[in-house]
């Protein structure tokens, strides 16, 4: 049955079969499309052996067409480039003229100007750019700007086939013709094709040709420097010089000045010395910064100098450094100053510069006799001797100026003793009282203690004040100092005596830590007084202890030897 046709009446078929679906070979996958080998027949009956599973494809090897006539070059494909992209910043450049007429003047009745015409590959722009001419009297530069130039009115644009040397060509009504072009626009034109003409001369203005014959006088001025050059090299460097300005022989005075020359435009400015009581108006600037001409009146006789000022082109010469030499008078606008002295930067600059030596200081002005500083008067009772001394310096008295590091160094730094009063009055004998001297400002307090059945009140006996000694100036006081509280010392408070009976242990401390500021006897008497009190018997011990496990105990050695 394998060899039946496949006609009609030759093929059987599965009476059974109630499915036909057929099933598709094309999908869609991710947005694209796919075909994949069908699975099951039509109504998913399974594949004969003659269905595309079982088929074999032929190997490619005995198909090969390499094997017989060879491999065959493979030619790189150029990467494509946009026309935008492949003629960037390339231009072919003409250059051309045009003439202009010229109907107002006797001079010329046309004018040549010469062009160089740009076409931009990259998208077919043109512009038209003139040369610069020097005093051309008319407006120069850009032409035509950039842009698609119209050929005719056809509404076709100028293309670069359009162009060659030797044409005339019009844009915006004006005709251009090409003279020749450059060596890029050359090669190009050529490698497309394109036949140029023969080159051709840009003829030039007769008007400029017959201005060629004038010569320009030479000139007053010396050639200008290089003003950023000496601006980098010399900016903020000065020369300084001390002057007068005498006037005593026209009934004035002689008045000081301070002359600058800034060396990084060679510009000058004078300055007044302002001095106390001088009686006169403080003005900040006698000459502003310039350039000053050494000769001020040098200006031609027709020179109109009634109301037009003095330009660069009038003036010879201007003051150079080489003129301000110590000792020396220098004119400026008609003023005579006499320079007397100069800075250290000065002389510096003339004797490693110039190679110039500056001369010594002159003294011009006369010795004034020093007046003696006023006395200060007396202290009027009222605060304390500093307040009296600032009411002498302004009329709105300021406080005195407070010791800041000796505050820094020593705040909270107190130094309590006790003492009981020298007494005259038998019903003082009993009173107990403190002293604190507070390190910081120097100030005393005295408060006394409580004892029961005294009579007396305890708590402040004297605020916090500097407490000064008994006979010292009232103007110039001298206060007590911690050197002044011993054990046994009198301190006399505005009359009232007090005896020194003891102290704490940072007294002792503390005079332990300065021993420049007290006596010696003072010291050993303090720690007399600290070991009686038993306030040092751990020092002791353990200064004690140290001196043994360094020094050693004798009756060790004694056996020691006797044993040997």
């Amino acid at each position: 049955m394998e060899g039946l046709p496949l006609l009609p009446g030759y093929s059987f078929k599965d009476v059974t079969q109630s499915k036909f679906n057929i099933p598709h070979h094309f999908d869609v996958k991710n947005g694209y499309a796919v075909s994949r080998k069908p699975e099951f027949g039509i109504g998913k009956t399974p594949l004969d052996v003659n269905s595309i599973n079982y088929h074999q494809a032929i190997d490619p090897i005995r198909f090969d067409p390499s094997l017989i006539y060879g491999r065959s070059k493979s030619y790189k494909i150029p990467t494509f480039k946009p026309h935008f992209v492949l003629y960037d910043k390339q231009c072919l450049t003409f250059r051309a003229f045009f003439k202009q007429s010229v109907a107002e003047s006797p001079d010329e009745h046309f004018r040549i100007r010469q062009v160089n015409i740009l076409y931009f590959l990259e998208d077919d722009t043109i512009t038209v750019m003139e040369p610069p001419i020097k005093n051309a009297g008319y407006d120069q530069g850009r032409l035509v700007r950039r842009a698609k130039i119209p050929k005719g009115a056809s509404g076709q644009f100028l293309h670069w086939k359009d162009l060659n040397v030797g044409i005339d060509i019009v844009m915006y009504g004006i005709t251009y013709h090409i003279c020749n072009c450059d060596e890029f626009t050359e090669e190009f034109l050529l490698s497309q094709g394109v036949e140029l003409n023969a080159m051709e001369e840009v003829p030039k203005d007769p008007y400029l040709l017959s201005r060629e014959g004038f010569s320009v006088g030479p000139s007053k001025v010396s050639p200008v420097d290089d003003k950023l050059r000496r601006f980098l090299e010399y900016d903020r460097k000065v020369l300084r010089f001390y002057a007068v300005w005498d006037q005593r022989d026209q009934g004035g005075d002689m008045r000081p000045y301070v002359i600058h020359y800034f060396l990084a435009d060679d510009s000058v400015d004078i300055s007044e010395v302002k001095t106390a009581n001088s009686g006169y108006d403080s003005f900040p600037k006698l000459l502003n910064k310039m350039k000053v001409p050494k000769n001020w009146k040098d200006v031609p006789l027709d020179y109109p100098s009634i109301f037009l000022e003095r330009s660069a082109e009038e003036v010879t010469e201007y003051y150079q450094p080489k003129d301000f030499i110590v000792g020396n008078t220098v004119f400026i606008m008609a003023r005579k100053f006499l320079i007397y002295d100069c800075d250290p930067f000065t002389r510096k600059y003339y004797s490693h510069c110039l190679k110039i030596e500056q001369p010594s200081a002159i003294s011009v002005f006369e010795d004034k006799p020093t007046l003696p500083p006023p006395p200060l008067p007396p202290h009027i009772g009222i605060g304390a001797p500093e307040d009296t001394v600032q009411s002498c310096f302004s009329f709105q008295p300021k406080p005195p100026k407070k010791d800041v590091l000796r505050y820094v160094i020593n705040a909270g730094k107190k130094l309590r003793y006790t003492a009981m009063m020298d007494w005259v009055h038998p019903e003082d004998k009993e009173r107990q009282f403190t002293i604190e001297y507070n390190l910081a400002n120097g100030e005393v307090l005295v408060q006394e203690l409580k004892v029961p059945n005294s009579g007396f009140i305890a708590g402040r006996f004297l605020k916090a004040m500097c407490l000064s000694k008994p006979g010292s100036d009232p103007d110039n006081p001298e206060f007590y100092t911690p050197a002044d509280f011993n054990v046994g010392s009198i301190v006399n408070v505005f009359g009232h005596r007090f005896r020194i009976t003891g102290a704490d242990l940072a007294v002792y401390r503390y005079m332990e830590a300065n021993p420049e500021k007290f006596t010696s006897e003072a010291v050993h008497s303090m720690r007399a007084h600290m070991v009686r009190l038993g306030l040092l018997n751990e020092e002791i011990k353990d200064r004690a202890e140290f001196d043994l496990r360094h020094q050693g105990c004798p009756q060790t050695d004694c056996l020691q030897t006797s044993s040997v």
